[in-house]
């Protein structure tokens, strides 16, 4: 018979059931919220409400990772002498991305979004989040493996995103190549990687965004086994 001392430690789910009709109705409408989440590269400089942002981190800090290790760590930068050495890093990077680095199909790509090496949206913000994905952890002063960094950073990346636009926000996933620079600017351990730089405000008056088309049910579904009917 087993130690029932030695069972991990438990509590009752806390799961509050709804009814169909409320459960399509929910779905429907962050379906139709989201939809409207565009990437944003025209700020306003207006300050953020206040406590806003740390309710967004903490939805994000709520997302599943790999043995609940939590391998994140969200550094917020308001700072107007640190965003300026941030961008100045960044247009560095990205002036030789489409320079040399890009090739000529991935520049095509990008082409339709009207995207260039020049990045004053990284000043302009009143707030830059950077994501460092923890590679491994240290306790007490001994390293411990992480399991499924890259899959758990990136659920928690999808969850800020869209605790960012349920609040009222604008947000840019901004990836310049390589991000080592985040690393030494913002003073972060070994154990901790540049994941992804999320500007986050409120788009500019004039702000405009590509005009593209996202990909219908149909084309990105595939059913196996019997469904209810629609």
């Amino acid at each position: 018979m087993s130690d029932p001392s030695s069972a991990p430690r438990s509590l009752p789910l806390d799961f509050q059931a709804i009814s169909e009709a409320e459960s399509l109705r929910r779905a429907t409408q962050f379906r139709a919220e989201l939809s409207r989440r565009r990437s944003v590269r025209e700020f306003s400089a207006s300050p953020l409400p206040a406590g806003v942002l740390d309710q967004c981190l903490l939805a994000a800090g709520s997302a599943p990772s790999g043995a609940n290790q939590q391998p994140w760590t969200f550094v917020v930068v308001e700072d107007p002498a640190i965003k300026q050495q941030i961008r100045a890093a960044a247009e560095e990077e990205e002036r030789a991305f489409y320079a040399t680095r890009a090739s000529a199909e991935w520049l095509a790509a990008l082409a339709p979004l009207g995207t260039d090496w020049s990045k004053p949206f990284l000043e302009i913000a009143p707030a830059l989040v950077v994501v460092f994905r923890q590679a491994y952890g240290i306790e007490e002063g001994v390293k411990r493996d992480h399991y499924y960094t890259q899959e758990s950073v990136g659920i928690a990346v999808g969850m800020f995103l869209a605790a960012l636009q349920h609040a009222g926000l604008a947000s840019l996933t901004h990836t310049p190549s390589p991000m080592g620079f985040l690393a030494r600017i913002l003073g972060r351990p070994a154990n901790e990687k540049p994941f992804v730089l999320i500007p986050v405000g409120f788009p500019a008056d004039h702000c405009r965004v590509p005009d593209i088309r996202r990909k219908s049910l149909e084309e990105i579904r595939v059913v196996y086994g019997a469904r209810h009917p629609s």
